[in-house]
């Protein structure tokens, strides 16, 4: 059986500024990009499925129209009557962003309503993904639906891979954020902070604190990224620096989910794990040259080296 990798979150409207008030719609989320650099860098055979739910307004069907489009399926998502996506807009201060959000009513918040559906939809797969975006927009009760569908498919043979992306307004507290993370810590595989992050969090002192106290839940291979700085390799009670690739960015926007894409696409094509940061780094260094979170799959590519 090929490779098949199913990405867990919401994909909402991006709009992105251009010249003047001109605006560019388009589709990305956090776990979505993640997804849509797998999607590039994976041979053609591979299934990417983006596990969701959906609204049935236009917006939403050219949505799953882009995905079929670039080859991404949505496996077993429902399609919700009535409901509509998210959106967010960007704002660039030089290559820095900043996000503005309409998602309170999201399709997305209801991506566990139907158990049995989100437990296909993960069935069988070589890789699971999910994010702690994923998890904050989820009700409690979902969030357990869902942990309970990666515990299923993990006893199955998947692979569990998380960022935990820590976004402050989406959570009511921190001590809800702590616990929902040691949760889903507890079912990972592979790690993939960000040290920005998780510093705010649980007020870690260095990149080797937030690796270790990871290590200490279970989980057998990290990577702590740290924007353009050298990103943490950590497994078995020691890490390694590595060094991020010198650019002049034009928009960071989707730096950390190019780089978590093409690390978990070289691993599952076979690299090692000090191999994989090396060809994420070049890939995202290439990303922050794009506008927009999604960039063109020959970029990604050819910085893979594909």
């Amino acid at each position: 059986m090929g490779l098949s990798v199913a990405s867990i979150g919401e994909c909402m409207l991006e709009l992105s500024g251009s010249e003047g008030d001109s605006w560019r719609m388009g589709f990305a989320g956090d776990t979505f990009n993640t997804l849509w650099t797998m999607r590039a860098l994976l041979a053609e055979p591979a299934v990417t499925d983006y596990v969701s739910a959906f609204g049935d307004d236009p917006f939403s069907t050219s949505q799953r129209g882009f995905m079929a489009e670039h080859g991404i399926g949505t496996a077993k998502s429902p399609v919700i009557a009535g409901a509509r996506p998210g959106l967010y807009a960007i704002t660039l201060s030089g290559a820095e962003r900043s996000f503005t959000y309409w998602r309170s009513d999201a399709a997305a918040r209801r991506l566990a309503s139907d158990p049995a559906a989100l437990g296909e939809s993960l069935a069988g797969r070589t890789l699971a993904y999910f994010s702690g975006i994923t998890l904050a927009i989820l009700e409690p009760d979902a969030r357990n639906l869902m942990f309970d569908a990666l515990r299923t498919a993990r006893a199955a043979g998947t692979l569990i891979a998380f960022d935990p992306n820590y976004r402050p307004r989406l959570w009511e507290s921190e001590p809800t954020a702590r616990k929902t993370f040691a949760e889903a810590l507890a079912l990972t595989d592979i790690a993939l902070p960000t040290f920005p992050d998780e510093q705010a969090l649980y007020g870690d002192a260095s990149m080797e604190e937030t690796a270790r106290r990871m290590e200490a839940a279970g989980i057998g291979e990290i990577v702590v990224k740290d924007g353009a700085e050298p990103a943490l390799l950590f497994s078995k009670g020691s890490g390694r620096l590595l060094p991020a690739v010198p650019t002049k960015p034009i928009d960071t926007t989707a730096a950390g989910d190019s780089f978590n894409g093409s690390y978990l696409a070289a691993r599952l094509l076979g690299d090692d794990p000090e191999t994989a940061v090396t060809r994420a780094h070049r890939v995202a260094s290439a990303v922050v040259q794009v506008r927009g979170a999604l960039a063109p799959f020959e970029v990604l590519r050819a910085a893979f080296g594909n």
